[in-house]
């Protein structure tokens, strides 16, 4: 009997799961709880339109007002309007925060200079500079991507400078030992180190942008998400303003989660919990 049981007690024993089959198991449970996550969103709002709330339009009456605005043409230019700014004004603030934060995180002097204007403008809320832009720069593009591109800008020159000056000393030092010069030592070290920091700054930027699109859509544009939302107010269309709330927040999450991809794959050496 004895014999039996342990010959049978090798073939219980379980191989140890692959990582590609935990990787797997995680997507599976990540998919399982956004869909679960959107079931009880839709649930709620569902109720919410039930319950007696003047106005408050249900998930049909939404879609349809969708359906409406594609026919017609005017979500998509809309939409059009809105993203080409953000992407804009995004791009040119990502574009120049990233030198002026390695700048500041590598030269003391130049850390001097600029981080009491940085932290001095970061006081101020972007949507508080949309009149003086308006008055300065006029009505038309100007001043709707001047200030996407400073919010962007703001958000991601923080993270990329304190991404630089977060990179652990230990390695700078082994690095010098090996005889990397100045130049190796930023490109082999500070800048992959700092890699993270960055793409975090991108992503709270791009919040940063789409927030501020809308602010500067509702006070001086002829079209755009933030535009139509205000003239939805105007004669009370709540399905309107919930088909742009709900079309900023499905493109913000895309641009997001291609952001997001973007991260892992570039920083793919990180350790992960």
């Amino acid at each position: 009997m004895a014999a039996v049981e342990k010959a049978k007690a090798p073939a219980e024993v379980k191989a140890p799961e692959t990582a590609k089959a935990k990787a797997r198991r995680a997507r599976v449970r990540t998919a399982a709880l956004t869909a679960a996550s959107a079931v009880l969103g839709i649930g709620v709002w569902i109720g919410l339109s039930r319950s007696g709330i003047d106005g408050f339009p249900g998930p049909v009456s939404v879609i349809e007002r969708a359906g409406e605005l594609i026919e017609q043409g005017t979500l998509f230019s809309d939409l059009f309007a809105s993203l080409r700014r953000v992407l804009i004004g995004f791009v040119l603030g990502v574009l120049l925060a990233i030198p002026v934060g390695f700048a500041m995180g590598w030269y003391p002097v130049v850390r001097g200079l600029f981080e009491p204007w940085l932290q001095f403008f970061r006081m101020i809320p972007p949507l508080a500079i949309i009149p003086l832009a308006v008055v300065l720069m006029g009505i038309d593009e100007t001043p709707k991507i001047f200030v996407i591109f400073l919010a962007s800008f703001l958000s991601s020159v923080v993270s990329t400078y304190q991404g630089v000056i977060s990179v652990d000393k230990t390695l700078i030092n082994a690095a010098r030992v090996l005889g990397a010069r100045d130049r190796t030592l930023f490109t082999d070290v500070v800048v992959p180190a700092s890699t993270p920091f960055i793409l975090v700054g991108m992503r709270i930027g791009l919040g940063a942008s789409w927030a501020t699109v809308v602010a500067a859509e509702l006070i001086a544009a002829q079209g755009g998400l933030g535009y139509r939302m205000q003239q939805a107010q105007l004669y009370y269309e709540l399905p309107t303003i919930f088909v742009s709330l709900i079309v900023i927040g499905l493109v913000g999450l895309v641009m997001d989660r291609l952001l997001l991809l973007a991260e892992r794959r570039l920083t793919g050496w990180q350790e992960r919990r």
